[in-house]
Formats: C-alpha cells, structure tokens, sequence
C-alpha cells in the first residue's frame, strides 16, 4: 500500500529547505530576475552548508540526484531518498526555481550521473557540479534523435554536435552529454558521457536570453572533436537492442519527478500568494461550501487548489516508487505532465485573480507565471509526457503509437 503522508524523518529536511527558501532565495528573487546572467553569490554559502548536510548523511535540499537502491533485505514498504529529494525541491521551488537551478553542485546532470553511474563514477564525479546537455537544434522533443556522435578512438571517445538550451551549461565545471555511438542503431546505440568543461573541444558558444528562469544560464554548447576517456562513458558501453532507450531514459525516470516537484513548488507560492491578496479584498475561501455557491473568485481558487493537489500527489507516488524498487516510468511521467500543466495554468490564472497587483513588479506573481512556462517544457514537453503515458496505457511501442 501506498502511503503518500510526509514520514516525520522527512521534517527536518523540509524544515531546512523551507528556511533556505524563505531566508536566501526569496529575498533577492526579484534582484537576479532583473539582472539575467548574474550569478547570484549569495548561493556559495547555501551550497556549502547542503554540501556538508549531504557528506554527513543528514541530506540537503537540494536538487542533486539519488541512486536507486539495489538488493534490499527489508522488503516492507518504505520512504526514502527519492521521497525526501522532492520534498527538499518543492520547499526550495517555493522559494525560487531559478535559484535552485543556480546552485553549484544541485544540477540536472548531477541527477544523471547518480541516476546511472557505476559505483567507481559516482565516487569519482561526487563533487562536480554536472549541467544536462540532451537537446539539439535538429532533434525537436525526441530525444531518440539525437545526432551528435561519440566514435572510439583507442582509450577515448570524439565527441562532436552541437547542444541548446543546456541549463547551466556556462557556470558548470561538467555537461552530461548525451551522444549516439552508431546512429543506424537508433535508440539502444544513444549514451550519456560525462565531458568536464576544462577538456579541449568543448565550447560555450552563448547564453540564451529567456522567458523565465533568469537567475540560471542557459547555453549553447559545441562538441568539436573533444576527446573523452572511455570511462566517463556513463553506465553499460554495450549496445543492447533488446533494451532499446531503457539504459539513458532511467535518467528521466529521477528528473521528470523532480520537475514535476519544482512546479509544485511554484504553484503553492502562487496559490498562498493569492490568497492573502484575496483575503485582502474580502473574499473568503469556504471549504464546507460548494464552489458554485461562493464568490467567483472564491470557486477558481478552489479548482486550483484541486489541481495542485492532484499534482502533488502524482509526484509523491512517482518517488515512493522509486524508494520501493518499482518501475515509475509512467508515473514519473503521468506527474511532470499533471505538474507541468498545472503550473501554467495556476500561475497564470493567479495574475489575473489578483488583477493590478498580479500584473505588476509589486509581488512575485508575474515572475511564477514566467517561470512556470519552462517546467512544463525542459525534461520531456507535456506532449511528449502524455504520448509516453498513452503507450504505457495501450502496450504500445515508440514505433507503434507516434
């Protein structure tokens, strides 16, 4: 059975998200939306001290990937790390999004290499701070695209391609980058390796001015010729046509939940949010009343909440899973696509519930709505979430269902 209440071991951990969230992020969210590509040094020390909670074994908030656990004696049902990493997500999202996208050492591509990572690389790349280079100019939302190459070459791998909207791709020391080691192979020959930035070949062509997320770079990446040790190549080099994608989508398997945390972490400052701008007008929020008997602006609140609530939960399911050894794939993506969805829909629908005051610098409510765009977007859109429920649903294949 599925328990889906916060175990009170998680409290200390939420406890401290929050405060990092309340204490360091929301007070200068509104300085670093304004000045885009300023990286915000108000984060070293909150890097450090989550560094030092994670080396202790206390656990930090932040964004930074789990490992699946392998062969467990306990068989009972259980919350653990992956639990606890999206709690830590939502608390730190609630603060600001771009802020934990910002911080050293919490990215994306840390989630990647702790998500496949034999035990020899996740010692050796521990402390790097990893951005996630997957998306191509070419490849659109089908990552199984992907047309940049990595050909052997004695103890190394050549990498070349080019790579956009690399988050955190400039202030990362790291890139995972994901590569086909023989395109006529399709899905099964695509590997993800890891490139530290210092190796030749490697080049941040430029940063993207953008809708959203100001606070976190993001880049354009080239791959010329940069040569790459065999075994920065993450997980199994075998190619395994049986498995087809399995190997690198185990990646998406951690990350999508962890979107999926991050927009629900938006949605709830924008829901608080508006209800103190609502209280402020007189309207009064009953939940022992219908919606259609309430005021208007009374009853879309309430549909929002059921939305987040919804999103909330998908989440928590996906990561419970995880802890449990079971397969999430669909429920991870059953929740980045509800989350995604929902958060648009929240923050936008909030900015007009507020009317003036949502529209203006006056709170934060305009930057959530920009901010959320994104999470609906990076690690899988809501049309390719929905396509891979469908044929999880049906049975169906990538080459059946399209």
């Amino acid at each position: 059975m599925i328990n889906l209440e916060i175990p009170k071991k998680a409290n200390a951990l939420v406890n401290q998200a929050y405060q990092a969230a309340s204490e360091v992020f929301r007070p200068i969210s509104r300085k670093y939306d304004r000045a885009e590509h300023s990286y915000p040094k108000e984060l070293d020390t909150l890097a450090a001290l989550l560094d030092g909670l994670n080396s202790s074994g206390e656990g930090g908030a932040g964004a930074a990937g789990v490992r699946k656990d392998g062969d467990d004696k306990d068989k009972g049902n259980r919350n653990g790390a992956n639990l606890n990493l999206v709690l830590g997500t939502m608390e730190m999202c609630w603060g600001d999004v771009a802020m934990l996208l910002a911080m050293p050492r919490q990215g994306l591509g840390n989630a990647a290499i702790a998500s496949v990572a034999n035990e020899e690389q996740a010692k050796r790349f521990a402390d790097v701070w990893a951005a996630m280079a997957i998306t191509e100019p070419s490849t659109g939302s089908d990552s199984a695209n992907i047309t940049t190459t990595a050909v052997a070459d004695g103890d190394d791998y050549l990498l070349n391609g080019e790579k956009i909207f690399v988050t955190a791709g400039d202030r990362a020391d790291t890139v995972v980058v994901w590569a086909t080691l023989d395109k006529s192979l399709g899905r099964a020959a695509i590997k993800s390796f890891v490139v530290e930035k210092t190796r030749p070949g490697i080049k941040v062509e430029r940063l993207e001015h953008k809708l959203g997320i100001k606070a976190s770079d993001t880049a354009v990446i080239r791959l010329d010729n940069c040569r790459v040790p065999k075994e920065n190549l993450l997980g199994s080099p075998e190619i395994d046509t049986k498995s087809g994608f399995a190997g690198v989508m185990q990646t998406f398997d951690n990350t999508r939940p962890l979107v999926a945390a991050m927009a629900i972490g938006v949605a709830r400052a924008a829901l608080e949010e508006t209800a103190k701008v609502l209280a402020e007008a007189g309207v009064t929020v009953d939940y022992d009343r219908p919606a259609n008997s309430q005021h208007a602006a009374a009853a879309a609140y309430l549909q929002l909440e059921a939305d987040y609530e919804a999103a909330y939960l998908l989440t928590l399911q996906a990561a419970w899973m995880a802890d449990n050894r079971k397969p999430n794939s669909l429920q991870a993506s059953m929740a980045k696509a509800k989350a995604g969805r929902s958060v648009v829909d929240i923050t936008l629908r909030c900015v007009e519930l507020c009317g003036t005051v949502g529209y203006t610098e006056e709170s934060l409510l305009e930057k959530w709505s920009r901010d959320s765009k994104i999470l609906d977007i990076f690690e899988g859109t809501q049309q390719i979430q929905q396509l891979i429920v469908a044929r999880r649903l049906l049975g169906k294949s990538s080459a059946e269902l399209k």
